[in-house]
This record gives structure tokens, sequence and C-alpha cells, in this order.
């Protein structure tokens, strides 16, 4: 989905194993999905974010 269309209305989104703070995370990628979609409720399960990778620094 673009710019130039509407948000998909859902119940429920699951977000798992992201890996934010990682070099290779692709947090835009993330965000331009976050902006398709329009839920009532959304869990975040599995890894979020690798708090032990975050010794050597954020990306």
């Amino acid at each position: 989905m673009g710019e130039d269309t509407e948000t998909t209305r859902v119940r429920t989104l699951f977000l798992s194993d992201m890996h934010l703070g990682t070099k290779g995370c692709q947090a835009d990628l993330l965000l331009e999905f976050l902006r398709d979609y329009d839920a009532d409720e959304i869990y975040l399960v599995g890894d979020i974010v690798d708090g032990w990778q975050l010794k050597s620094g954020w990306y």
C-alpha cells in the first residue's frame, strides 16, 4: 500500500520478532506497514528489542 491509499481497518495486529535496535531491523519498513493499518489492538510478541545486542550500540 502506498501513501495515496486508505488504511486497512483490523481489530488486532500481532507484531513479532522485529529485533529493533539491531543493524538489520528495517524499522522504516515497520513504520510503513503500521501506517497502512488502523488496529484496535496491537500485540508485541517475540523479540521486539534485542537487549543483549545493545551493548555494542543502537542502530
